[in-house]
């Protein structure tokens, strides 16, 4: 039997070979990646993101944790995806540390991985493992981004629905904006709301979205009325942004969130947005796959001289990077 037939009936040593192979991107995996295409699609992809310190591998391990104690359970996979060490080029992949209460279920399956190097939150395979995830078989693929901050916008050109969490007394709530992080939310997790300051953090979050979406709606939620807002073209996009509280170490919160997620889900089938996600997502993957081949060939008709040599004029001001560029083009 072949590693793709094990994949596809779910086989998880297969999975782990062939996840490495992907990561690694060797010819074996590319091969694979082309069979399993056609049996991919069906998963959710959950991104969660937000910077350090939010408690988002808490809150993922939380997640998986109640998508299997469902009265329907869900398979899970989890991508969590840690930074690379710039010196040593080695990542701590850690996360399953903190994710021992879901060893030993068969419906879950753990895969850290390093950047590389990769800007974005995100590592160049994640994509590529993600669709072996989903030939596998899982229903819902939770993606764990680096938490670095601004880049982490990268995230929202992969997954279908993106949690981004915060927490009360993090810092200056402008930051917030300046890494343009809001803009990608489709739900906003205000996480360890046990913490005093959790009113004032979810007013700054919900003036934050004003700016960017003007129109806003009063809704019911558990007795109280809350503030969710919707875009101005309500054509292109009618979703409502709801901030929901957790506590993810104690799993409060999480009922509600896993709720609003269904919702979502729902609400992309329904209106066609998930078709367009997907358009969205799959040509961005194939320019990633472009540039990454268009300069694989040009390197491999430059030599270390040629380009050394190019690279001494430009610091000796003698040529611009623009020149330095067309005596590099064959």
């Amino acid at each position: 039997m072949s590693l793709q037939d094990s994949v596809l009936r779910g086989d998880r040593l297969a999975i782990s070979r062939l996840l490495t192979e992907v990561e690694n991107d060797t010819t074996a995996g590319q091969a694979a990646l082309n069979e399993l295409f056609t049996h991919t699609g069906r998963a959710h992809l959950v991104g969660i993101t937000g910077a350090p310190g939010t408690g988002k591998s808490s809150l993922v391990n939380q997640l998986a944790l109640h998508y299997r104690k469902a009265p329907q359970p869900l398979k899970v996979a989890i991508v969590a995806v840690d930074p690379s060490s710039p010196f040593t080029g080695g990542a701590v992949l850690g996360d399953r540390v903190r994710m021992r209460e879901l060893s030993g279920d068969s419906g879950v399956f753990i895969r850290s991985m390093a950047t590389r190097g990769s800007l974005g939150g995100l590592a160049l395979a994640t994509a590529g493992m993600t669709q072996v995830l989903d030939a596998a078989g899982f229903d819902v693929i939770l993606i764990e981004t680096v938490g670095a901050g601004q880049s982490e916008v990268e995230i929202a050109k992969l997954a279908h629905s993106v949690l981004v969490v915060d927490v009360p007394g993090l810092g200056d709530d402008v930051q917030a904006i300046k890494a343009g992080i809001l803009e990608i939310a489709d739900i906003l997790v205000l996480n360890k709301a046990d913490r005093p300051g959790v009113e004032a953090a979810e007013r700054a979050l919900l003036g934050m979205l004003k700016l960017g979406h003007p129109t806003k709606h009063l809704v019911q939620h558990h007795n109280h009325l809350e503030e969710v807002l919707a875009p101005v073209d309500a054509h292109v996009d009618d979703w409502l942004i709801p901030i929901r509280r957790t506590v993810a170490t104690e799993g409060e919160g999480l009922p509600e969130l896993l709720e609003v997620l269904a919702a979502h889900k729902a609400h992309l089938q329904n209106s066609g947005d998930w078709q367009r996600r997907e358009r969205s997502r799959l040509h961005t993957q194939l320019q990633d796959l472009v540039k990454q081949t268009l300069m694989a060939g040009w390197r491999s008709n430059v030599t270390d001289a040629q380009y050394a040599d190019a690279l001494d004029q430009l610091v000796e001001r003698k040529l611009s990077p623009r020149q330095a560029l067309q005596a590099l083009l064959p």
